[in-house]
Formats: C-alpha cells, sequence, structure tokens
C-alpha cells in the first residue's frame, strides 16, 4: 500500500535492520547501554545541547519537557494547533498538573509575539504561575521562520521564561531552511526530536537539554514508565536515522511539491501551494458534496482499492515519506484524477 497517513508509517530499511541485530546493549536503566549513550551522545552534540534522553515516543518526550520546566500549578503557553496541546491526551494537565494557556497560530504556524506577552500571568495567587513558551516547528508542516525564534526567545528572557521546542519534525525545517537542526534549535532550553517520523526510525525520540533538565527528565521518564532496559536494539535504528536519513528528507519535500502541484490542477480538488513546505499537502475537496463524510468515505474507499491509503476528510493531509517513490506520486496523482473525472 502506498501509505499517505502519516510518515510514521515507515518500516525500518535494511541499514537499520542490520544495525538492529549487531547492536551492543546493556541495561539503559543503569546507564549501561552502549548503543543508547551514542545516540544520546551524538544528539546532543548534532543539536548543540549538554545532553539527551532516548524516550520511547514523542508524546512521552513533550510531556517529560513541560514536566521538567514547571511545576503543579504552573502554566505553559502554546498554540491553539499544537501537538502538546490537541493530540497527545491533555497529559500536562493530567499528569503534571500543568495549566495549558493555548493561543491561536497564525497562518504561518507562528503565535504573536504580543498575544504571548498578553497572556503571561502576573505573580498573582489568583493566577496559575507562567513558566514556559512551547513552540512547534514544523508545525502542519510549515516552517517557523528563524528570525521569529530568536525574537520569541528573546521575549522569554525578558519575562524569565523557559522556551521549548517540539521538534518532531525538526529535521524537516532544517532541511527546508537550508541549515543545521542546531541553527534552529540553538533559541529553546530544551528540544524534542521525533526519530520515528520523517527520519524513519521504528520507535522512539530524543528530548535534549542542560544536564539539570536531563537528570529531571530521566526520573520522571522511571515514573512514568518510558525507562526501557536493552533499547540498544532500537536506539541503533535511531542512531542510522540521525546519521544516514536528514539530508534525504529533501526527496520527501519535493515529491510533496510535485503532488500538490498537479492535485491543484484537477477539477474538484483545491491545494493552497504556498502552504506546502516540507512534507504534507492538504487537500480541501470541493463542491456540493465537499463536506459530506459519505463522499469523503467515497474517495477513500476507491484509492484503497487501487493501493493508497489516505484519511478521508474534506481537508485531506497527506503525508510523504521514505517508503514513497516519485512513481507512487505520478501513480496517486493518476487515481486523484480517475476518481474525480467518474464524478463529473
Amino acid at each position: 500500500m502506498i501509505d499517505f497517513r502519516s510518515d510514521t508509517v515507515t518500516r525500518p530499511t535494511p541499514a537499520m535492520r542490520q544495525a538492529m541485530y549487531e547492536a551492543e546493549v546493556g541495561d539503559d536503566f543503569y546507564g549501561d547501554d552502549v548503543s543508547v549513550n551514542l545516540l544520546q551522545d551524538s544528539a546532543a552534540e548534532l543539536l548543540g545541547f549538554d545532553a539527551a534522553l532516548f524516550v520511547p515516543s514523542g508524546t512521552q518526550a513533550n510531556l517529560l519537557a513541560l514536566m521538567s520546566h514547571c511545576e503543579r500549578g504552573d502554566e505553559y503557553i502554546c498554540g491553539q494547533l499544537a501537538h502538546n496541546y490537541r493530540f497527545e491526551g491533555g497529559g500536562a494537565a493530567v499528569l503534571g498538573s500543568i495549566q495549558p494557556q493555548p493561543l491561536a497560530n497564525q497562518a504561518d504556524g507562528t503565535i504573536a509575539l504580543d498575544d504571548i506577552r498578553a497572556a503571561i500571568k502576573p505573580d498573582d495567587v489568583h493566577f496559575a504561575r507562567t513558566r514556559l513558551i512551547s513552540l512547534e516547528n514544523t508545525i502542519g508542516g510549515k516552517v517557523l521562520p528563524q528570525a521569529y525564534l530568536a525574537q520569541a526567545q528573546q521575549l522569554a528572557f525578558h519575562h524569565r521564561l523557559k522556551i521549548h521546542l517540539d521538534g518532531a519534525r525538526l529535521a524537516n525545517a532544517a532541511v527546508a531552511s537550508g541549515c543545521e537542526m542546531a541553527d534552529l534549535a540553538q533559541y529553546f532550553d530544551s528540544v524534542s526530536l521525533c526519530l520515528s517520523k520523517g527520519l524513519g526510525a521504528p520507535v522512539g525520540s530524543l528530548l535534549l537539554g542542560d544536564e539539570k533538565l536531563i537528570a529531571k527528565a530521566r526520573r520522571w521518564r522511571k515514573m512514568l514508565g518510558g525507562a526501557m532496559r536493552q533499547a540498544g536494539i532500537l536506539a541503533a535504528a535511531g542512531q542510522v536515522a540521525l546519521t544516514q536519513h536528514v539530508a534525504r528528507l529533501a526527496e520527501d519535500h519535493d515529491n510533496a511539491a510535485l503532488l500538490a502541484r498537479e492535485l491543484a490542477q484537477i477539477e474538484g480538488l483545491a491545494v493552497d501551494l504556498s502552504q506546502v513546505q516540507t512534507n504534507m499537502v492538504f487537500v480541501s475537496l470541493t463542491g456540493a458534496h465537499a463536506d459530506s463524510p459519505a463522499y469523503q468515505l467515497k474517495l477513500a474507499r476507491f484509492l484503497r482499492d487501487q493501493g493508497i491509503l489516505i484519511t478521508p476528510e474534506a481537508s485531506i493531509r497527506l503525508v510523504t515519506h521514505l517508503d514513497i517513490s516519485r512513481e507512487d506520486i505520478l501513480y496517486t496523482i493518476s487515481q486523484f484524477k480517475v476518481f474525480m473525472q467518474q464524478q463529473h
């Protein structure tokens, strides 16, 4: 199947499987796993941090960051579209007793700095204590401008706040910006980086920060059940992802751009090409039946019968990744055309 539902669906490459087979392992709870230690040290050096922590998922990496920066009754400021606000089960509030303060995301994915300033609570017992600003890059496939990141860092410093980056797809942002991940990560006190999205590892994320933050996160990881034993088998695949799969993300971006341009020309579909910056394409159905769940499901079932998987919605998110080739893109375009021609 050609699976556009997410870039989390990739399967380990032969190089990853070989690395996993050969991985030198130990008990990571005791700090003895050589492969985990190598991954953590490599990531910290690559992104410019003192330390890193290998964890099972991006959701846990973000939660550990929030719980390590904030105490009970504290607050973090984020975007309404932020993954750690909308799609992570409310973990900060449920498990950390941390209040989210979501603000509107602008069209480019940023949060207006004036909105952030206005949301910072005064030092008063009536209010939660604002402790942290959390941004996401990429967000909805869009890259936050580097100048904005510098301004957000200055704002956080001025108000004595910490600043965290949900960098699940930070590698995509760096490749699209023509820079290194460290160039984008330098503005943050902590960064989460997912290895199992565009980078293609089967499992795992990293949390990066200073030694004090990572020591605190390590304790929370144990409490949350995220401490693994011979985790080097997984870390070995993550090492391949980190060292061999960053530059190739440009192929996914090129495939997404081609897909967007061609689908935008098909009657019954609409694509805002200005919003296609990395590996995500949002395709809107148009016409009288666009908002009909039955029509959306009809399209999804047709494509599935042709070997293509999508999530049926009025605005369909198509995500390119290492398991989707240029030939797959061209075939998918042809099948969208066939379906739409049958409807008119």
